[in-house]
């Protein structure tokens, strides 16, 4: 078991005022590298000594990576260091986009949103405790799971997508993104990369050490929206413990278009039962085209729950992945 400090190590600290400076750091020290946002996720790396970069590189100086505009031809560009609070009280999120003003809205507490980045909410790592509090399992380069034995405590991991780490992705904006088909800017020295919002996520059958797609050297700078899905039928849901604080045990986002009660577009992603959020295509198949009833919705639930592998104390995450999949076809109570 991790011996728990509470006391940071040693490290230098960087506070660069342009993306060029930053990138530069990067670049410089590499692996040993620590990008550093609203800082939360980060916090409780350092003081536990469990991650130990050499250097810091803090991005509250870097203007041009908080602004929220809007994008040439429609469409929204975030930058990854906009707050939290900023995103859900932004007109143009609230009027166009209330998925993502919803689930930035249901982040944590007020006080985790005022400090806290969209892009830290998306790039910060699993909470899986075993890894997180130094336990030797694969994510951390070991060889074994621990939330995966008999005797383990595995009520918050994984019923889908497990390939030897059964941790699931903790990230609130995550699946709204992805239902709004959103693209990721990632930035470095070579220039800059869009990667669709669905494949951004790594699970551990691609990389079991990383949770995205980026690189030491490189830098989320923004979060790019397009005007597809402005001001469709949205719904996102968060199930959790408390109403407050606490990270999703399971989490239901979709946009979708109707005419004359016919469905005739849909996105549904959830977050909280996979290692990475997940777009359940098999669910939008079910009911694309279709009227939407009762019974078309509870079709979506039942495609949404195929082929799961619950744990020994997560069961009841597939009725509750099956209800939230059904709640967000019908846009509200099932």
């Amino acid at each position: 078991m991790a011996v728990i400090r509470d006391m940071m190590p040693a490290f230098q600290l960087f506070q660069p005022t342009t993306t060029d400076e930053a990138l530069g750091l990067l670049d410089q020290y590499q692996e040993q590298a620590w990008v550093l946002a609203g800082g939360l996720d980060s916090f409780d790396w350092l003081k536990d000594r469990v991650k130990r970069p050499a250097a810091v590189v803090d991005l509250g100086g870097v203007e041009e990576l908080s602004a929220i505009r809007s994008a040439t031809g429609g469409g929204l560009t975030i930058g990854a260091m906009a707050k939290l609070r900023e995103v859900v009280r932004h007109p143009d999120v609230r009027s166009q986009y209330g998925l993502l003003a919803e689930a930035a809205g249901l982040v944590a507490s007020p006080q985790i949103r005022n400090q806290g980045t969209l892009g830290g909410n998306l790039a910060q790592d699993t909470r899986c405790w075993y890894y997180r509090d130094g336990w030797n399992c694969y994510r951390a380069g070991g060889t074994i799971c621990y939330a995966d034995t008999p005797t383990a405590m595995n009520r918050e991991h994984c019923i889908l997508g497990a390939s030897r780490c059964v941790a699931v992705n903790p990230s609130d904006t995550a699946p709204a993104l992805v239902a709004l088909d959103a693209e990721m800017d990632i930035r470095s020295s070579a220039g800059t990369r869009s990667v669709p919002a669905e494949q951004f996520f790594l699970g551990p059958d691609v990389d079991i050490m990383r949770m995205t797609v980026l690189e030491p050297n490189d830098l989320l700078a923004a979060i790019r929206v397009p005007g597809t899905w402005a001001g469709a039928r949205f719904y996102f849901e968060k199930s959790r413990d408390r109403q407050v604080w606490d990270f999703a045990l399971a989490s239901v986002a979709s946009a979708a278009r109707i005419t004359n009660g016919v469905i005739e577009d849909i996105r549904i992603a959830v977050n909280g039962v996979a290692p990475t959020p997940l777009r359940l295509r098999a669910a939008e198949d079910a009911v694309r085209g279709r009227q939407l009833t009762d019974e078309v919705a509870a079709q979506a639930g039942e495609a949404a729950t195929a082929g799961v592998r619950p744990l020994a104390h997560n069961g009841y995450k597939v009725a509750l992945l099956r209800n939230l999949v059904t709640r967000s076809v019908r846009g509200g109570e099932a």
